[in-house]
């Protein structure tokens, strides 16, 4: 990826300017720019930096969205991603959900068993493997030993997908730079400039040189996602709530769950994530300041009370090991509890043609973004069609999945890299990942992981320190490689990494210190 460039934005003039580097922005910037539209992208932040960096990390239909019939939604969801494991094996890979009935479950077998039946069938599964099964309690039991088996009466199986939720968005942006877009992350947008009560351009100001400046833009886009819920005319569009994730240590399950609190009967998931598990998530309306959130205690004991209730070793704060919260943005309804809301999402355009994207889920992005850009092409006269669905992404690689990761597992093996790490590595990087081990080959040492807890090895660390766009020791710890999340690192270790990647990034002793300190609770 090209390094960070402010004087791009400001030498030329654009057909659609995007601003807001989560999921959403990063796809409609890379499906205008797939269409030949001049495009930039900023983002006040890194990108990925709020939400789209804080979620469950799943590419889902909503098993749970078949409860208020939002059929369409989760058609909508399910054709997505059946469409990214095909396109995209790096970035998205399959995750099997279990599913345990007890006598007091709040939905029983068999009204469970014709929620799945009606899940596969809206999936259009063309392999029976992929569909849903169902145990005896004896067998679920075996098959999640984790779980308590008092009351335990059966239990189900099915099929979703998981990805890395930052590392698909910088994927995208990666992209969309690559077809000639101009991204910038930490730049910020002040306003927008108008013509004849019609939008021009927008008011800038680049937060790295601290300059302000002006950018012409036929269309603008906002995915700002919480942030437009802070305008008047956002008031009436958007309903905020608050979503809490905490890491545990190690993993408890090969597959995740899919369980029931039993102090509101809310759907939270136990779920593996690169060795390590995610329990999640919380669902409260949030009113709140969007720039000043994080998990609290209250959270994190309703998210272990909801988990001890099904494990048979109670967790604790001790076995924490990180957190994070996010806000979900969706359309303004009058239900009593956010739970209740649909996560489906819609285009609002306000008074001077600026769109804006309001709602929506991280596995539909593709094909709302797919809409955004046709309105786009629709103003500027430009009658151009979405070519994302079922296109390889920026990073898949060129050969057959399976054998192009056979041959690159053997060579990282052969370079001393673990297993565990080796797939991630794979995963993470997707086709430049013979990149990073040609560089282990030149020093041998890079093989080694970071922190022994977590597969993300020295040669990975320095890749996205170099490569990826990174401005702060945040940005490389916590999106381009999640350790923040996934190991507690005091300032002792942040300063060993800080100091391994400072002459990368030219970095003196002072930005070293101010960068650990940024990582720091």
């Amino acid at each position: 990826m090209k390094p960070r460039d402010g004087s791009a934005l400001r030498q030329n003039e654009f057909d659609l300017l995007v601003i807001g580097g989560g999921i959403y922005g990063a796809w409609t910037a890379y499906d205008a720019a797939k269409r030949g539209l001049k495009v930039a992208i900023i983002e006040q932040a890194d990108w990925a930096a709020a939400t789209s960096s804080a979620s469950s990390k799943l590419i889902h239909g909503g098993l749970r969205y078949l409860e208020s019939y939002d059929f369409k939604l989760v058609r909508k969801a399910l054709a997505e991603r059946k469409m990214l494991l095909t396109c995209a094996p790096h970035r998205v890979w399959p995750l099997r959900f279990g599913v345990p009935i007890y006598r007091d479950s709040r939905v029983g077998f068999w009204r469970m068993k014709a929620g799945l039946m009606l899940y596969d069938a809206l999936a259009n599964f063309p392999q029976k493997i992929l569909a849903h099964r169902s145990f005896t309690a004896a067998k679920f039991s075996v098959k999640f030993p984790c779980l308590k088996t008092a009351q335990l009466t059966s239990g189900f199986s099915y099929s979703d997908a998981q990805t890395d939720d930052a590392r698909l968005v910088f994927e995208l942006i990666a992209g969309a730079q690559k077809l000639g877009a101009v991204c910038l992350n930490y730049c910020q947008f002040q306003q927008v400039i108008t013509t004849n009560n019609v939008s021009t351009g927008a008011q800038l100001h680049d937060l790295i040189s601290d300059e302000k400046f002006t950018v012409r833009a036929r269309q603008i886009v906002n995915a700002t996602g919480q942030w437009i819920s802070t305008s008047t005319l956002g008031k009436t569009w958007c309903r905020l709530s608050k979503g809490v994730h905490l890491t545990l240590r190690g993993g408890l399950t090969d597959e995740a769950l899919l369980l029931t609190a039993p102090q509101d009967g809310r759907v939270f998931f136990i779920i593996p994530w690169y060795g390590m598990t995610l329990l999640g998530t919380t669902d409260e309306d949030y009113q709140g300041d969007v720039n000043q959130l994080a998990s609290t205690e209250a959270d994190a004991a309703y998210l272990l009370t909801a988990a001890n209730h099904y494990l048979q070793t109670n967790l604790c704060e001790a076995d924490i090991v990180g957190s994070y919260a996010g806000i979900r943005v969706m359309q303004r309804s009058d239900a009593a509890h956010p739970s209740q809301l649909s996560r489906d999402w819609v285009l609002q355009t306000d008074e001077h043609g600026v769109h804006f994207s309001v709602g929506g889920k991280i596995t539909s992005a593709r094909v709302d973004a797919a809409v955004i850009v046709d309105s786009v092409c629709k103003k500027l006269a430009a009658p151009t069609h979405s070519s994302t669905c079922n296109s390889p992404f920026p990073w898949t690689p060129h050969e057959a999945f399976s054998s192009w990761y056979e041959e690159q597992m053997q060579r990282a093996q052969q370079l001393k890299v673990d297993a565990e790490s080796a797939h991630w590595l794979l995963h993470r990087h997707g086709k430049n990942s013979p990149l990073i081990l040609a560089n282990i080959q030149a020093a041998p040492e890079t093989a080694q992981r970071i922190v022994a807890t977590v597969p993300f090895i020295q040669a990975d660390l320095c890749w996205c320190a170099q490569h990826e766009m990174v401005v702060h020791l945040d940005d490389l710890l916590r999106r381009r490689m999640p350790l923040l999340i996934l190991a507690k690192l005091d300032a002792t270790s942040l300063q060993a990494i800080a100091a391994q990647i400072a002459p990368l990034l030219n970095w003196s002793a002072e930005r070293i210190q101010l960068e650990v300190q940024r990582c720091l609770p």
